[in-house]
């Protein structure tokens, strides 16, 4: 009998031993079905395929995995002779091609005779080898040959499309920088979970990360700061004599070598230019790009505060704006476009445009000037106006410009332009409605930079975002035309990313999350099923030794107080099956300890609680240590 992946085919009432029935992939596939059985890989293995030249870096890549961690004799066959029909892997090129598998739409059946992969183009098939690396043991994942497995391949018949065409991911490598090597690690480990855009963040306060040959001094200066630990954005402020040798760039070849890496695998790089705020690099490096006569005194920000958040919206404490007013940032831009333009092939540039200060635009001569000779009410229309300067040098490049959703503001926005939209959907229903193509991107859901569990064990951020409120990640809200939702990315600013290990802690399971929501349509996902190929994709992290956050299994804390003025802790679950036991007299709690069922009293002279989750007899998260000192204050806000 089929087992069947479908709508109704993996329900909620599948427990995770019934799941591990079934082959754990992620994202889940369009149609897919199990019958019982595998298909084993002798030691001596034909594989057989188109030549193109698009599929030469997949096939190396997956002859690799074969050889030097499966430890088989691959030989490949690039025709379609009798022979190569009787490859253990078959890929075909259709040539016919099938409607319903789109431009990146794969089949995939695996059964007694091997495994075939169809697809209308390469992207299709290169989406099927991902596929086929997570039908195989988790051990294909490791760094090195491995032994005593049985390789094998479920049996399969899987016809799989993805929901969106945008299907992106924001490196921020500009508040900390990662080499191009690291660059290169980033897009392999996206990649395996089907998403297509890097959205590359390149520039801000804290530095400027891209060669521009006429202008010199991004680089030579607005590439480096002074190196800090700590928490970012309550750095001490430089001193003087503390040298400014931390951070880099991608010089123009490194970008080339990227891009093509990129291509290689299926990916699009999207530069982002972030401006007119978010600018102290580039104002750092030509201060004739401000308003502001002190600039010629600013330096490339190390983390140290320097924005005003109190308000609502940001007021600066140094002006990191260019000068919507001085015609030189115009040239300027024109230079910095021309060159990006140049170096990238995709068809967007991100101009950025989001949480621009303008208490120094209010108050600036030049641009209170501009603001009546053109008629504009106030500073939101001076950035409009500015947006749309720019729109034109991005369009005469022959690009078409993206920004956050804060380039609304003001009214104009050309046509052409597209909206990512980061506060939450409203922006993006806006852009929509007024005619604007969309990619969703809204902080409720997909900003993996935030905490993924409580304040009193992640490492702090201004925000708790968990694995279950990415799984929520819908990009078609209510009332808009689907039509205009190119698709949607997860965003991974690196404020609080000081090295690569924490990159993946704050990537991972969340990006699987948004990987589902973009790739698999919304009647085949479902939480509780997810919940048990997340952790089967776990155990394959932890064979290549790649980090993870295990904050799905660490409990949801709520402090409030009683009529009577005692604490009370409410403690639940993320994800069913747990239990959680704790302790008030400092010794660390395990099973055998009280089980919290609902809402804990706290003894007037405790001065700790120690929180601890278990499956049965296993411990999965981590020991929480909730003072009763942080309890006060959770409920004081």
């Amino acid at each position: 009998m089929l087992k069947t992946f479908s709508l109704l085919g993996l329900t909620c009432l599948m427990s995770v031993g019934v799941f591990a029935q079934n082959p754990a992939l992620i994202p889940v596939p369009s149609k897919a079905n199990y019958p019982k059985g595998a298909y084993a890989l002798n030691k001596s293995l034909i594989l057989a395929g188109p030549k193109n030249d698009a599929l030469t870096t997949s096939y190396a890549n997956l002859t690799d995995k074969l050889t030097r961690i499966a430890g088989r004799k691959v030989q490949w066959l690039y025709d379609q002779s009798s022979v190569a029909s009787l490859a253990a892997i078959r890929f075909r090129l259709n040539t016919t091609p099938d409607p319903a598998l789109g431009n990146e739409g794969y089949q995939l059946i695996s059964d007694v005779k091997g495994v075939q992969i169809s697809a209308n183009k390469p992207a299709g098939l290169f989406y099927g080898i991902q596929t086929l690396l997570q039908l195989l043991p988790k051990e294909i994942e490791s760094t090195q040959a491995v032994s005593g497995v049985v390789w094998k391949v479920p049996y399969a018949n899987i016809t799989d499309t993805p929901r969106f065409a945008w299907r992106g991911m924001m490196l921020d490598v500009a508040r900390h920088f990662f080499t191009k090597e690291e660059v290169k690690r980033f897009i392999d480990e996206m990649v395996a979970y089907k998403y297509n855009v890097l959205h590359f963040h390149l520039t801000d306060d804290e530095g400027w990360r891209l060669e521009i040959k006429s202008l010199p001094n991004l680089t030579n200066k607005g590439a480096w700061n002074v190196k800090k630990e700590g928490h970012f954005t309550s750095f001490s402020k430089p001193l003087p004599d503390e040298p400014r040798t931390y951070g880099g760039f991608y010089t123009q070849e490194d970008i080339k070598e990227l891009i093509k890496y990129g291509q290689e695998r299926f990916v699009n790089i999207m530069p982002e230019i972030d401006v007119p705020g978010h600018s102290m690099a580039a104002i750092a490096s030509y201060p004739e790009l401000s308003c502001t006569p002190e600039a010629v005194n600013y330096q490339v920000i190390s983390g140290e505060p320097f924005i005003d958040w109190s308000h609502g919206h940001p007021e600066a404490l140094q002006d990191n704006t260019l000068c919507p007013a001085n015609e030189k940032v115009y040239t300027f831009l024109d230079k910095v476009m021309g060159e990006v333009s140049s170096l990238f092939p995709f068809e967007y540039i991100h101009m950025g445009g989001d949480e621009c200060p303008k208490n120094y635009w209010d108050k600036n001569p030049q641009i209170l000037a501009m603001r009546k000779e053109l008629g504009l009410k106030n500073s939101q229309e001076v950035q409009a106006h500015f947006v749309r300067k720019l729109e034109k040098i991005i369009t005469s490049k022959g690009k078409r410009m993206m920004g956050w959703d804060e380039i609304l503001e003001g009214g104009g926005l050309p046509k052409n332009t597209a909206v990512m939209s980061w506060r939450g959907m409203d922006g993006g229903i806006q852009a929509a409605k007024d005619g604007h193509e969309v990619v969703m991107t809204p902080n409720n859901h997909v900003y993996i930079d935030l905490m993924q569990g409580d304040k009193a064990i992640e490492p702090p951020v201004y925000k708790i975002l968990r694995l279950r409120d990415s799984y929520a990640f819908n990009p078609v809200p209510a009332g808009v035309d689907a039509k205009l939702v190119k698709g949607g990315q997860a965003n991974l600013w690196s404020e609080q990313l000081f090295n690569y290990r924490h990159l993946q802690y704050m990537t991972y399971p969340r990006s699987f999350a948004v990987a589902e929501a973009l790739w698999s349509e919304p009647a085949n996902r479902n939480w509780d099923n997810f919940v048990g190929r997340v952790e089967a994709h776990m155990a394959r992290f932890d064979v290549a030794q790649k980090k993870y956050a295990p904050s799905m299994y660490e409990p949801i804390i709520d402090v409030k107080r009683n009529v009577n003025g005692e604490i009370v802790v409410q403690l639940s679950t993320e994800i069913s099956g747990l239990t959680i036991h704790y302790s008030f007299d400092h010794s660390f709690p395990d099973q055998f300890y009280p089980e919290a069922k609902g809402s804990v009293t706290v003894p007037k002279d405790a001065t700790v609680m120690k929180i601890i989750t278990y499956r049965g007899n296993k411990a999965m998260g981590r020991t929480i240590d909730l003072t009763v000192a942080d309890m006060i204050k959770r409920v004081k806000k």
